[in-house]
């Protein structure tokens, strides 16, 4: 993975000969500094009956079908013990003026057994998201924002990837693949860096913190938004956890 300051580079580069013709971006000058030491940490849970995700007829696609040893299956609600993934979470109220600090390296999202993966990712405004295809087959990136402008490019080969950034705050940036209609990924664009999205086991931490009252919101595909309030300590860490469903 590249770090940041080269990928604010080559979108300097992509920004005057491609790209998405956006002329934001990181200036690719030094970082700020975190604002703080303290974390807020907790875990996205859901209860009640899970959803069966729809299976995906994967058959004209043989290299991509033998990548999903259980059937390929649309990662919609991903539950594992109770705790749910791909869920977006990010400070929306209590943080100090900026600038903030900006993540080290691109973000990335892969095109691989026919999925986008991960599915949510986060970026903040100006950051790289490099989005590979790790398939020997044709793919396509539709990205379908509402605030910023949208792409539509072929990846044809495997190992390809294409950059790109974003200028404005957002939530969220569906991506799509007009070649297999199942493929679907979403991008939250924030205006700092602090977000998150839940693992396979449900867990998050947001870091470098100054301490204060925090207003955070989680966003999940199809179960919708939550918001909640968490005070952190100087240096200390706070737990704040949400449950979906039930």
């Amino acid at each position: 993975m590249r770090r940041f300051w080269v990928a604010s580079c080559l979108f300097a580069f992509l920004a005057c000969g491609g790209g998405d013709g956006d002329s934001g971006g990181s200036s690719g000058a030094a970082a700020a500094a975190p604002l703080g030491n303290s974390s807020i940490t907790g875990v996205i849970s859901f209860a009640g009956s899970v959803p069966t995700n729809p299976a995906i007829d994967m058959a004209e696609e043989p290299d991509c079908a033998v990548k999903h040893s259980d059937g390929p299956t649309d990662p919609i609600v991903v539950v594992t013990d109770g705790k749910l993934a791909n869920v977006f979470i990010r400070i929306v109220g209590g943080l100090p003026d900026g600038p903030y600090p900006e993540p080290s390296e691109a973000a990335a999202i892969d095109q691989n057994g026919c999925l986008y993966s991960p599915r949510v990712v986060g970026v903040m405004v100006g950051q790289t998201l490099e989005i590979t295809n790790s398939d020997p087959l044709l793919h396509n990136i539709k990205a379908v924002p509402t605030e910023n402008r949208g792409f539509n490019i072929s990846q044809p080969r495997a190992g390809m990837t294409s950059p790109r950034t974003f200028n404005t705050p957002e939530i969220m940036i569906p991506l799509e693949c007009n070649v297999h209609g199942w493929m679907n990924a979403y991008v939250g664009v924030v205006e700092h860096s602090y977000f998150a999205t839940s693992a396979v086991d449900g867990s998050f931490t947001i870091g470098g913190l100054p301490a204060g009252t925090y207003q955070v919101a989680v966003w999940h595909e199809t179960l919708g938004t939550q918001s909640g309030d968490v005070t952190v300590e100087a240096d200390g860490s706070a737990t704040l956890n949400f449950t979906f469903g039930g």
